[in-house]
């Protein structure tokens, strides 16, 4: 008799966390359909024989392609920024637009200024914003701190972006002390930072 009822019990117990289980992945979905992706100024000029070329520009955009597709698999909002220019003003190949996507074009570096993307994405019901793009310390930067404050759950891709060496009087910053010092301000308090393969890998099942 004690036997039936510890199998009895087990069988319970197997259950009801199976069901939890399918209930988080449920879940997880739910929360997913609220992501929206935007992909921030990966124009020609930021590339080599433009005028503002970067430092690994074209790794930078290789992984924001992988990110891309994975959104456009999934079906996830995506939204492409893109900074007004006269010259080398059209978005990378690496990352073009399909025609049901976003476009918005932008004066500022912040890409909330003068725009309706916040409007966009209040219409689109989206909480969470995965964000990548050019330069790390500019205009990334500005889009994840804005939508911080605009309440949205950030995380920034850190090898999809790109930044260049900065100069201050006579001291020459590197690219990629740039790069990783603005990723580090950024990092807890207004983003959650990942690379490209973690992101992919945690959201494979998702």
């Amino acid at each position: 008799m004690k036997k039936i009822l510890l199998l009895t019990l087990f069988f319970i117990i197997f259950y009801s966390m199976n069901n939890n289980t399918m209930a988080q992945e449920q879940s997880n979905i739910e929360i997913a359909k609220n992501t929206a992706l935007i992909i921030i100024d990966i124009q020609n000029f930021y590339f080599p024989g433009g005028t503002l070329p970067l430092t690994n520009p074209e790794e930078a955009a290789k992984n924001a392609q992988k990110i891309l597709l994975r959104f456009r698999e999934k079906g996830n909002l995506v939204i492409h920024v893109k900074h007004n220019t006269n010259v080398g003003s059209e978005i990378n190949e690496f990352v073009a637009p399909v025609e049901s996507e976003k476009i918005i074009s932008k004066d500022k570096a912040n890409s909330f200024v003068g725009t309706d993307l916040l409007e966009y994405l209040k219409n689109n019901k989206i909480e969470n914003l995965v964000l990548c793009g050019m330069q790390t310390h500019m205009c990334l930067e500005a889009a994840t701190r804005a939508a911080s404050d605009y309440g949205f759950k950030c995380t920034v891709i850190e090898d999809a972006c790109a930044t260049r060496d900065l100069s201050f009087g006579d001291i020459t910053v590197s690219a990629k002390d740039v790069h990783y010092s603005t990723l580090s301000t950024l990092k807890g308090t207004y983003a959650k930072i990942e690379s490209t393969d973690d992101f992919l890998k945690a959201n494979d099942n998702k």
